[in-house]
């Protein structure tokens, strides 16, 4: 029970972290929500603490990529912003 505990803990910082991002998403933070809840319902009854850590894993590998599609976004706004097409 220990296990699970604590591992319910990671599973809720997941959760708020991947909500947060999702603020940002470029469908939508409302389609981001709905799709996120269901994804996290879907895994609701796992008992398994090996495959809530492999999906915590995957949440977090999410993660990265949300933040690297971020990235690029503000770099090539940035990148628009300070270098027009003058030069061609």
């Amino acid at each position: 029970v220990r296990m699970a505990s604590s591992l319910r803990g990671e599973v809720l910082n997941l959760y708020k972290n991947l909500l947060y991002l999702g603020r940002e998403y470029p469908k939508g933070a409302d389609y981001f929500r709905s799709r996120l809840k269901a994804a996290f319902l879907k895994n609701k009854d796992v008992k398994d603490p090996e495959k809530i850590k492999q999906l915590i894993a995957r949440g977090e590998f999410v993660i990265k990529e949300l933040e690297a599609l971020y990235f690029l976004r503000k770099y090539r706004a940035l990148k628009q912003r300070y270098y027009s097409d003058d030069n061609q």
